[in-house]
């Protein structure tokens, strides 16, 4: 029997308890997918994110309890947390190459962790009925991006009142949904779903803010913004708008370390 390092870090957190929780398993070399994927199941958190050493930099994958994923913000911002501040904390910065996604970069900033990722693009779509019944209240403007619909709406009431129904809206095709509208102390916030994935509502989820990045910085006209996610742990962001990168900020906490025997 072999163990492998596990920490979970809550991720874009805002206070205790806040934030959105990923497991890091801290690996020698890759494990079989089936074993991941059924570590990310025991572990029941929206990500595992596994992590494998490659020269100076590291190999990452990330596994929600149903399936892998191309991209996870938390997860990476959870990964850097446990790297740059506990296993090499003289480092100011940490390359993570991945399968799909090119390099992704996190670096230290202040009292955050800011994590460089490519910025989505996106096109407008019709919105698939399934997602309109499921959500029982119709958006402003619908697009769709590399992996997720982006819906907007008015105000941030209309995002704090939506009451999704998951069986329904696990039908729809795409990784997940962003929902969003400007806010009432940030620039912007947001809810995701993504049942499809295994996961009803994603606490915090960076990755979609690799696309409502330059939703919003096209709408306000700026590319510097803050940002909330409304879930009921609820998050903080800072989004920079750079070309084709985003630069997503948070902070992040460590809430446990130990040992996982597989």
């Amino acid at each position: 029997m072999n163990s492998v390092p596990i920490f979970q870090v809550d991720a874009f957190t805002c206070g205790p308890f806040t934030g959105n929780p990923a497991a890091v398993c801290v690996l020698d070399e890759w494990l079989s997918d089936t074993l991941m994927q059924k570590i990310a199941m025991e572990n029941n958190l929206a990500e595992t994110a596994f992590l494998v050493p490659q020269g100076n930099n590291w190999l990452i994958r990330w596994f929600t309890p149903l399936t892998e994923v191309d991209l996870c913000g938390h997860g990476t911002l959870a990964s850097a947390f446990v790297l740059l501040n506990i296993l090499q904390p003289d480092r100011k910065e940490v390359i993570f190459q991945t399968m799909k996604m090119g390099d992704l970069i996190v670096r230290k900033k202040s009292d955050m962790l800011e994590l460089d990722f490519p910025t989505d693009t996106l096109k407008k779509c019709n919105l698939p009925d399934q997602i309109i019944e499921s959500l029982d209240k119709e958006p402003v403007e619908c697009l769709i991006g590399r992996s997720d619909y982006l819906l907007l709406y008015r105000n941030e009431a209309d995002i704090t009142g939506l009451r999704p129904d998951f069986r329904k809206l696990a039908r729809a095709d795409g990784r997940g949904i962003i929902v969003t509208a400007p806010g009432s102390d940030v620039d912007f916030v947001s809810r995701f779903f993504a049942p499809q994935s295994g996961i009803d509502e994603d606490p915090v989820t960076g990755s979609a803010h690799t696309t409502l990045t330059p939703f919003w910085a096209g709408r306000l006209g700026k590319t510097s913004m803050k940002a909330r996610q409304l879930s009921a742990r609820g998050g903080y962001l800072e989004c920079t708008l750079n070309n084709d990168r985003t630069l997503i900020s948070g902070r992040a906490d460590l809430f446990l370390k130990g040992e996982i025997f597989v």
